[in-house]
């Protein structure tokens, strides 16, 4: 029975998704998952809510358009995120122009614990410096500017067949949102070409849980404000934020698994070159020594 187990972990082994399971062990996938979730919740969607009241109104409506069906929102908790957004004259007195500024700021820490999510995924050195928080801050805008995108394809194609290009479209562009967020949080060290899978996975992954999420989320937002009030509505939103975080991790996880692979699959998306790194880029890290299992999903080392 040993023998006949043994053999089958080493095929198993073989696998992309055996080696992309081991990839998200590694990079502590459940710890990493509740830090980009809260980091999220607390900086992340306020900043939304902010830079709402401060644009025009059509980009207003796009914004809150893209965040009601990402996060698949729906009757009375609707109303109450609409509030949230509609309320524009007041919460631009009580922020300024400096709070606005501020809160892009503080929205930088989402950006950072998303890029740890890609360097640990690569293995790569830890990058430090004011050129790594400034490209936070560019990562978050550009979030910004494809979910006002988004919301205004989505108010234009409406219902019918327009759904149907309505999410070709959100996959294009999601992909090409992840695809640069990856290569610019990397500092430019890992070849673009062989971030392309980090994209698309990563833009899949989310796609399906947000259709998914339209059908769990709305009760779940409405049984907990009936329980707890705007407190319940919280903790409904981190859930999703949570949910979504493993969906990053997935495609930050897979997508290197793929582009290392040693097969047909690694080779196409490598091109000429059997390299995943640029020329001037520092040596990757060496994988850890002893085999993994899953409390280190649960766990946060001091390299992160």
């Amino acid at each position: 029975m040993r023998t006949r187990i043994a053999a089958l972990r080493k095929r198993l082994e073989r696998l992309l998704l055996w080696r992309a399971w081991e990839r998200m062990l590694e990079i502590e996938f459940f710890d990493r998952s509740v830090a980009l979730a809260g980091k999220a919740f607390v900086s992340f969607f306020p900043l939304v809510i902010v830079v709402a009241a401060f644009v025009p109104e059509r980009m207003r409506e796009s914004i809150i358009r893209a965040v009601t069906l990402r996060l698949g929102i729906r009757g009375d908790a609707l109303t109450l995120t609409q509030a949230a957004f509609t309320s524009s004259d007041d919460l631009r007195k009580a922020t300024g122009v400096l709070g606005l500024v501020l809160t892009i700021v503080f929205a930088t820490s989402f950006a950072t614990a998303l890029q740890r999510v890609y360097v640990r995924a690569w293995r790569r050195p830890r990058a430090s410096g004011a050129g790594a928080y400034g490209r936070g801050i560019v990562c978050i805008l550009a979030v910004l500017i494809s979910m006002a995108l988004l919301g205004a394809l989505g108010s234009a194609l409406g219902g019918g067949l327009g759904i149907g290009l309505l999410v070709v479209v959100a996959l294009a562009v999601t992909s090409g949102l992840w695809w640069f967020a990856a290569w610019f949080l990397l500092m430019g060290d890992v070849r673009a070409r062989v971030l392309l899978p980090t994209g698309v996975l990563t833009s899949i992954a989310t796609l399906l849980y947000s259709l998914s999420a339209s059908i769990w989320m709305p009760n779940v937002v409405t049984d907990n404000e009936a329980q707890f009030g705007i407190f319940g509505v919280a903790l409904a939103l981190v859930t999703w934020f949570s949910g979504a975080a493993i969906c990053i991790l997935i495609g930050a996880c897979a997508g290197v698994v793929f582009a290392e692979d040693s097969g047909a699959i690694g080779g196409f998306i490598r091109g000429d070159t059997s390299s995943t790194l640029t020329p001037h880029a520092r040596p990757s890290l060496l994988p850890p020594e002893r085999e993994l299992t899953l409390r280190d999903a649960f766990q946060s080392t001091d390299e992160s």
